[in-house]
């Protein structure tokens, strides 16, 4: 039965982007693994958002209801493929239930002309396989804009599955041999013969007991009882580049969840989070400040100094400016990809003071009979 997104959210069906990305987060914050969350709770998170962001999945999942994933609607989270639609006959064959296979992905190759020539019956044909991928990990990273505009490394714990340190992935004993797998006499596949309305043909299946490996441990090792990979904390060091947005996706590959034996290890993708900056705004390249002025600066000029990501740097502000007005600082911004520089824009307010001096306010009254 396909999984309702909007309830796992805890959202409306005619919420707002905003509203999905606000549930998003509050959920994720609460079910994360780190903090002691459940971890099959926070996978559904993430997969009911990954689809509900996307303007194009959502309204496939919209218009298809409770049959997004019967046939492969839904996007195929272990292999990263996305449904676009039944485009030919062999899609139709891939998508078909006697076709689907748990632990192989099938690479049909020239399928249309082995199918028509066993139909007729002139030959039968086998089909190749390729290994899976195990599932990936999504984490959200929140940073700093001092840290976005720098770049920097950044190492996180991520509980996951990982490689068994005793037996070093291949699930044996230490003081124990591999041998041939008995089941499928060290080849690491199976061959199965099927009947189809298209006639007969056969297919290659990834064995069972060896999972392709083609040898299997005379005694498994203890820790992992033979899989070849636990549960576990791993510390990833991630490289973060200048001028990361926010929102923005880096992928790692093979730092996913580990595999089981036969299976490639998963990709890790960080999903950037901005933290709120206490004086600065960035809009794309740019940096924003609010800087506060007085009257008289504003009717007669000042040179001031102002905050940047680099230190403080000499403003002029111009005689008669108004409230509101930008004034630009070039190449004062974030980094670009092309190793060029956004602006930073100081956005002057003229602070109108709530109590004054009585020398003050009998100056302010002459100003007043001049017009000012």
């Amino acid at each position: 039965m396909s999984k309702d997104y909007y309830k796992i959210l805890g959202v409306s069906r005619n919420a707002s982007k905003e509203e999905i990305k606000k549930a998003y987060r509050r959920l994720a914050h609460k079910y994360h693994p780190d903090k002691g969350g459940d971890e099959q709770k926070f996978k559904e998170i993430n997969e009911a958002y990954s689809v509900l962001s996307d303007d194009k999945k959502r309204a496939q999942y919209d218009q298809f209801g409770t049959t997004f994933d019967k046939f492969g609607f839904s996007e195929d989270y272990s292999s990263g493929r996305e449904w676009t639609g039944f485009t030919s006959f062999e899609d139709i064959l891939r998508n078909f239930q006697g076709f689907k296979d748990k632990k192989t992905e099938w690479d049909f190759g020239d399928i249309f002309g082995d199918l028509f020539e066993n139909f007729f019956g002139q030959r039968k044909t086998g089909y190749r396989y390729k290994k899976r991928k195990a599932p990936d990990i999504i984490i959200d990273l929140e940073l700093t804009l001092e840290e976005i505009f720098k770049g920097l490394k950044k190492e996180v714990k991520i509980r996951k599955t990982i490689k068994c340190p005793e037996c070093k992935g291949t699930g044996r004993a230490k003081d124990s041999r591999m041998k041939k797998c008995p089941f499928c006499g060290g080849t690491g596949e199976l061959h199965q013969t099927q009947r189809t309305f298209f006639g007969s043909f056969s297919r290659i299946v990834v064995c069972p007991e060896c999972q392709g490996e083609g040898e299997i441990p005379e005694r498994p090792c203890k820790k992992c009882r033979g899989t070849g990979r636990i549960k576990g904390l791993e510390t990833i060091s991630i490289n973060i580049p200048s001028g990361v947005d926010d929102g923005q996706i880096i992928k790692i590959e093979g730092q996913g969840e580990e595999g089981k034996k036969g299976e490639l290890p998963g990709d890790l993708y960080i999903r950037i989070h901005l933290k709120k900056h206490k004086y600065f705004t960035k809009k794309g390249d740019d940096i924003y400040y609010k800087l506060p002025i007085t009257f008289s600066q504003a009717v007669l000029g000042d040179k001031v100094e102002v905050p940047t990501l680099e230190g403080k740097v000499k403003l002029k502000i111009p005689a008669g400016i108004e409230s509101g007005k930008l004034i630009r600082i070039k190449g004062k911004g974030m980094f670009k990809p092309n190793g060029q520089r956004g602006d930073q824009y100081v956005k002057v307010e003229i602070i109108t003071p709530k109590k004054v001096s009585k020398r003050a306010k009998e100056l302010l009254e002459k100003l007043k009979e001049e017009g000012l």
